[in-house]
């Protein structure tokens, strides 16, 4: 796909560039983000959404604190540097490869030695790596859920997990694109992903931008496509994993792994090792965005229902371990999750929990 999520522009003092999700599929506008503030709007605003994209854009939008910045002794740009992480993890509070990008940059900020222009060189190194990684891992986790994708397999995936997603091919589209790559004929069915449509938007747009044959179907049709025998499995990102192998997704989510448990089909999570979360002990530990309600009643402009009526928008839900067939990540499959299968996956990847 020739298209870039998110990307850094110029020199160390240079800005991010970023695809505006907001304005597809109509309008393809890239987004000139020049301060610390304009990076946290963005992303609270879904003009970059996507976990991973999140946490790619996050690192390199700390890297903003530095334009126009005078003082740029150890003291004042080690400040400067946290005070800005803090801003952008406002930004939103359930996907963790947000805080997970951030304490990554800190930390490194903190451990380089010498003044505010070795801090900062330092920074775009990691953030460069950051991106790098992640493409890597969407090209990994592709090769291995590919595997898992008989030729001729029909699929239902939910919201956007695929390049607009990520800083690579994407994570639940990956296996998706590997899969063509190598010969296999797959179909998708998108569901649109209510209320923002990241499906029909978004997930439609790209997978005909790379010639996989998609068929758009509305969130309440999932049920009727299985039963109807058109669909072989599930994919699905994740914006967190606990470390029982709960998994927090686009809200929708949840009601797909339960449809495909009664219709006995697998449900595969793809996800990399920075979404998974091993400090909270499972889902009813994960904070989940609640969005206005404007997106519900006069989303994208035009007034749906009536002015005053109470809405409920949570942005995410939970599923639980037991629904999940396996998470695919760049590590490794850990099949049937639980907590000693997901703590096991992150030992051996060299994580420490």
């Amino acid at each position: 796909m020739n298209v870039e999520t998110v990307s850094w522009s110029g020199g160390l003092d240079g800005h991010v560039r970023l695809l505006d999700q907001t304005r597809l599929p109509l309008e393809h506008v890239t987004l000139e983000i020049r301060s610390v503030d304009e990076m946290r709007d963005a992303i609270r605003r879904l003009a970059v959404r996507g976990a991973p994209a999140i946490g790619v854009a996050a690192a390199w939008g700390l890297l903003l604190a530095f334009r126009g910045l005078e003082d740029r002794t150890r003291e004042n740009v080690l400040g400067v540097v946290r005070e800005s992480a803090a801003t952008l993890a406002k930004a939103r509070p359930t996907a963790i490869n947000l805080f997970w990008a951030l304490d990554r940059m800190v930390a490194r900020a903190t451990r380089t030695a010498g003044d505010g222009a070795a801090i900062q060189a330092a920074l775009h190194a990691e953030a460069q790596a950051i991106q790098s990684e992640d493409q890597a891992a969407c090209e990994r986790m592709g090769q291995l859920g590919a595997d898992l994708l008989a030729d001729g397999a029909s699929v239902l995936t939910h919201c956007n997990a695929g390049a607009l997603a990520t800083a690579g091919i994407g994570t639940a589209l990956a296996p998706i694109y590997c899969a063509a790559r190598a010969g296999k004929k797959v179909r998708v069915y998108a569901g649109e992903t209510r209320p923002l449509l990241q499906g029909a938007r978004l997930t439609a747009w790209e997978l005909g931008q790379n010639g996989i044959e998609v068929t758009l179907i509305t969130d309440s049709m999932a049920g009727r496509v299985m039963q109807e025998g058109r669909v072989d499995c599930v994919l699905v990102g994740a914006d967190r994993i606990a470390r029982n192998g709960d998994v927090c997704n686009k809200i929708g989510t949840y009601s797909l792994a339960t449809l495909a448990r009664a219709h006995k089909l697998p449900f595969y999570v793809v996800a990399p090792l920075s979404t998974f979360d091993p400090r909270v002990a499972d889902g009813s530990a994960i904070p989940i965005e609640e969005r206005a309600g404007e997106e519900v009643t006069q989303g994208f402009g035009e007034r749906r229902a009536p002015a005053g009526v109470r809405v409920y928008n949570p942005a995410f839900d939970v599923t639980p371990a037991r629904l999940v067939t396996a998470i695919v990540t760049e590590a490794g499959i850990v099949r049937d999750p639980d907590e000693a299968r997901v703590l096991a996956l992150l030992r051996g990847a060299g994580i420490r929990v």
